[in-house]
């Protein structure tokens, strides 16, 4: 049986309607439902904090975390350490480096897209052979 690593909570909140303007720290977790101008950056062990910008949500800066969900919009350059989740209605306006991505229908990247990882510690690419008949 697979344990999956459990997510950090949530504790800090930048509510809808909420504009911050500078830098953004925090730990464990943080969502964001309003808008940032700054950026927004995990301290700690980066890989175990959770960063969620939500559909409404918009940050103007740099993003950088462990774990990041997004499905708003961000207009900078983001740098996630784990595993980056981009939602149907995720918009990016800058370069991504990631450490595992997983991207839905519908997300947006305008930038380039590059994995954190060197190349020995990727896994090799494997396609799925069509069925003969």
């Amino acid at each position: 049986m697979k344990f999956l690593k459990k997510q950090p909570p949530i504790r800090s909140l930048i509510g809808e309607g909420t504009v911050v303007h500078g830098e953004v720290r925090f730990e464990e977790g943080l969502r964001i439902d309003g808008e940032v101008h700054g950026d927004v950056t995990a301290v700690g062990e980066g890989h175990h904090t959770l960063l969620v910008i939500s559909e409404k949500a918009r940050v103007h800066g740099k993003v950088k975390g462990g774990h990041v969900i997004i499905n708003g919009s961000v207009v900078g350059p983001v740098e996630c350490d784990g595993l980056l989740e981009l939602q149907p209605k995720a918009r990016i306006e800058g370069d991504v480096r990631y450490g595992t991505i997983e991207m839905h229908q519908g997300a947006g990247i305008d930038g380039e897209v590059r994995t954190i990882k060197p190349s020995e510690e990727r896994p090799a690419l494997k396609l799925a052979a069509a069925s003969q008949m």
